[in-house]
């Protein structure tokens, strides 16, 4: 045996089974995500196509928008562990639904393992233009004078709506006539007629709408103004600190992913959002890019459903 030999057998033993390590990765990568068009779909897809240009490998994007996220995200906890399933869920699947429903095919925290939180989207309380209420401060006073009467428009239980409204009715002492409509697009038609004139949808969802004046944006749920959007004060400019409802999306992969996989996937979407091109689109879609570790979003989702489940308990929300 020559000496040359010696350096990539040593190398050989230390890897499992004695082979030699594959590099990740070597055939293309799934990532299942929302229904086409969605905030979800739209994200994913610009990231993986920079994903498939970083590794020259296929990353293909699998769009399963039944049930909001919960199916798509029990399909991805099901699958190999791998590094080749990956999901880009939500804050309703990871939190909000395990708060409000029994029986999901999945627990978020011992069948997933994060693997980077990718944006975060504020929802906005927007209103009809001729809804009578100039500004925040206006609004809730109308509402408290008018209760169960304002008719608010929700995409649906365990929605980023649904939580909004519940969220703003506890902290402002208010009574909506919450209108739960079949998903986010109906229910911001039902605010462009006036069927439902009020609604805190995603800002992704109503920016051009309320660029173009077909819907008056009151306040900003999140803890600073939106960078693309600086003249709409937060809510607690507006005069109820506290109310801050953001959704956020981010990739997970099923438990026991290798930790290697797990890293390098962290690594590279990170390296992603924090150029100036991604993040410039999404601010102009209405989002903002997100960063950190997989422990770091482990962290974070942990807390949300805790804040979840509290709210749950505090307004008695319900899933139907």
């Amino acid at each position: 045996m020559t000496r040359r030999c010696l350096p990539i057998l040593f190398i050989a033993c230390l890897l499992p089974g004695g082979a030699l390590a594959e590099r990740y990765p070597a055939k293309p990568v799934r990532i299942v995500t929302g229904s086409p068009g969605t905030f979800h779909d739209i994200v994913t897809r610009q990231l993986a196509d920079r994903l498939g240009k970083r590794w020259n490998q296929a990353v293909v994007v699998e769009n399963q928008g039944a049930a909001g996220m919960t199916i798509g995200t029990g399909m991805v906890a099901r699958a190999a562990p791998d590094g080749y399933s990956l999901v880009m869920s939500d804050r309703s699947a990871l939190a909000v639904a395990p708060a409000l429903q029994r029986g999901l095919s999945y627990d978020p925290v011992k069948d997933l393992v994060p693997v980077a939180l990718v944006a975060f989207a504020p929802t906005m309380v927007v209103v009809h233009p001729a809804f009578p209420a100039a500004d925040f401060k206006s609004f809730i006073a109308h509402v408290k004078q008018n209760p169960g009467k304002v008719a608010f428009a929700s995409a649906g239980p365990a929605t980023a709506t649904h939580v909004a409204a519940a969220q703003l009715g506890q902290l402002a002492g208010l009574d909506f006539l919450l209108v739960h409509y079949k998903g986010g697009g109906a229910a911001i038609a039902a605010m462009l007629t006036g069927e439902a004139p009020v609604g805190s949808p995603l800002i992704p969802a109503v920016v051009a709408q309320v660029k173009a004046g077909r819907l008056r944006a009151l306040a900003v749920a999140s803890p600073k103004r939106f960078a693309g959007m600086p003249d709409v004060p937060t809510a607690a400019e507006a005069g109820l600190p506290g109310f801050e409802s953001r959704f956020w999306i981010g990739l997970l992969a099923p438990a026991a992913t290798p930790a290697t996989v797990v890293a390098q996937l962290n690594a590279d979407i990170g390296n992603i959002l924090g150029t100036p091109d991604f993040g410039g689109t999404l601010l102009n879609q209405g989002a903002e890019p997100a960063a950190g570790t997989p422990a770091e979003f482990a962290k974070f989702i942990a807390a949300e459903g805790d804040s979840m489940r509290k709210l749950v308990q505090a307004t008695g929300m319900r899933a139907d």
